[in-house]
Parts: structure tokens; sequence; C-alpha cells
């Protein structure tokens, strides 16, 4: 089946799950539509109802004691072009950091456990092995640099970018409102639409915002697989105030999947404690969400983690309805698409 065009944009083929989405291929902002002005889906889980609207509509759609819980990672240059031996290149996505030099990286080619790749600046870095050996799509890699990571990427890294987009664009379009700790991969990006103004009407309206970080790995959104283990940090104030939302029987409203993934991390029987560590967490129809009662996402392919992750939120039934409702007005999914309020 061959691609089509809707609205200037790629529709790929794919299964009746996400039937007529399409690919958002650029940002908004490049297609003439604001930050804040893609369109939302706001799915009633409980009238099992789907409506539409625009994300600048949020702070209307929220009620006042709401807390909204964001991701505030910044978003990192984590692509590198690598030079195998035989001189044949390899683009490296680097993920996740175990220590100063050694990381998990999802090479875009074939690496093969013991050799060593050549970095511009004189860079090396040695391939050690798979970490899933059965699913060999991230491996852990150790780096020579002259500098720390984060200096080296900020020099020779380029954002990490996929076929569906249809330019390279600049890393201050991978950043979030929020973005403040520097570590994540890929963009948190149900933080994407956010803008001054619309945090500014959400507080008039009462709704209060904290943040916490997870520092997000490369995406899966190829095959179906486990996510991986990420990096995140919980505070003892942002615990307090989910703890004290809850208490008070008002809403806690996650801003993406990550914030999900990290919440839910650290809750015990006693509520959420405050924690910064690993998270190798797996959230899928099979749990049972204990701290968000609303999500605010985007729209993910069918094959990714997230969409596990929605299916612990509504059930498949109704997330299934909710994509047939997006799909039927060509809404875009991926990092620049359009978002998804569920509550």
């Amino acid at each position: 089946m061959s691609p089509e065009l809707v609205e200037g944009r790629r529709v790929t083929a794919a299964p009746a799950f996400s039937r007529g989405l399409v690919e958002a291929t650029e940002p908004p902002e490049y297609r003439g539509v604001a930050r804040d002005g893609v369109r939302m889906l706001v799915t009633d889980r409980r009238k099992r109802s789907h409506s539409h609207a625009h994300f600048y509509d949020l702070p209307s759609l929220l009620r006042a004691g709401d807390l909204l819980v964001v991701n505030d990672s910044a978003t990192l240059p984590a692509a590198i072009l690598a030079r195998r031996g035989d001189g044949d290149a390899v683009r490296l996505h680097v993920s996740t950091m175990i220590d100063g030099r050694l990381w998990t990286v999802e090479p875009r080619g074939t690496v093969v456990t013991g050799e060593t790749l050549r970095l511009p600046g004189a860079a090396t870095a040695t391939v050690i092995a798979p970490v899933d050996p059965q699913r060999p799509r991230l491996w852990y890699i150790s780096f020579d640099l002259s500098t720390p990571m984060y200096a080296y990427l900020a020099r020779f890294g380029t954002p990490i970018t996929y076929a569906y987009l249809n330019s390279d664009f600049p890393l201050r379009e991978y950043q979030t409102f929020f973005a403040r700790s520097i570590g994540s991969s890929e963009m948190p990006s149900a933080a994407r639409p956010f803008t001054k103004g619309i945090v500014e009407q959400l507080r008039a309206r009462g709704v209060e915002i904290v943040t916490l970080t997870l520092h997000c790995g490369v995406a899966s959104f190829e095959t179906p697989e486990r996510p991986g283990t990420e990096r995140f940090n919980v505070s003892p104030e942002t615990a307090n105030r989910v703890n004290s939302t809850r208490r008070d029987g008002r809403r806690v409203v996650a801003v993406g999947t990550t914030v999900v993934r990290a919440l839910e991390s650290v809750t015990s029987e006693d509520g959420v404690i405050a924690s910064r560590g690993w998270t190798d967490l797996v959230i899928d129809e099979n749990y049972r969400i204990k701290t968000v009662d609303a999500l605010l996402s985007g729209f993910h392919d069918a094959n990714a983690t997230h969409t596990s992750m929605l299916r612990a939120v509504m059930d498949t039934k109704l997330l299934e309805a909710a994509y047939a409702a997006a799909g039927e007005r060509g809404y875009a999914y991926h990092e620049f698409g359009d978002a998804h309020l569920i509550q």
C-alpha cells in the first residue's frame, strides 16, 4: 500500500488501530499552526465519549484544584555519526547513561561485539554487548571522549530523527516549555504544546503545576518490546503535592506516559515517596494505575510502548474508539503531532 497525503502529511500503511492517523512530518509551527494550536481529542472515560478541541482549550477542560504533573527533562542532541573500521557509517542514538563512560545506545546499522567505532573529535566508542541478546536493538557501548558526554553531544550531536520527518530541525524544536534538567534522548513530547500563555491561564483557573524528571531513552515504536530502563527523580515537593491532592479528592493529571511511569515507580501503600533512581517498570493492560486520574498524551504508533501504557488507562475497546475518532479527522501522531486528553 503506497502512502497517501492528507493536508501535506504522509499517511503510513497502518493497522486498523491507527488507520487514518497521519505522520507529523514537521513541527506544527512549520505548517502555520501555533504550538498550542494543535488539535486535541478529549476522551471522557465515564461517558465513553470523544470530542474534538484544540490544545489552547485545555484550561477550560481542566478543573480548579487539578494538579498537573509535568516532566521537566530537556532533550539532548543524542545522535552521532560514527565510522566502523571498514569506513562504513553507522548512526548512534545515545540513550541512557549507566556511568560516565558506559551508555546504552541504539546503533542504526550493524555493529559487532568488541569493535571500536571512530567518532568526530578524535573520540572512539567500543561496542560491549547487546542489552538483550534476544532483541539486540540497544547495546552497551563505552565512550572514550575528551569531554563529558553532554558537552560532547552539544558540539557533535544532532537531535534524533526518523524517516517520517521531512527535514532536520534545530534542537529548540525538541524542547518543551518545562525543559530544565538535561538528559532525555528523545523529547517528552506530551508537554510540547504548552506555552507561557497556556500555563498562565491554567494557574489563573486554579490548576496547580508541579514537575518531576524522567530522562527518556530512545523510542521503541518499530517492534513491540519492553520499555528500556530510565532515570528519574521525584522530589519531596512533588511527592507531597500529589499525596495531598489525592487525599483531598482532587485529580492528578499526568502530562505524558513518562510522568505515569515515574510516579508509579515510587508509589507504595502510603502514597508517593520522594525518590530518585532507575525504573524498569512495565505498565500495560494488566497493571492497575494508582496515582493518576487523567492523562494528557499524544498519539502513538500501534507498536509503541506508550500505547501499551494507554491500555492501563482505558480498556481496549475505548482506546480503539478514540483512535478511530482521531483517524476520522486525520489527527497527526509522533512527537510533533496532536494531543489526546483522557479524563
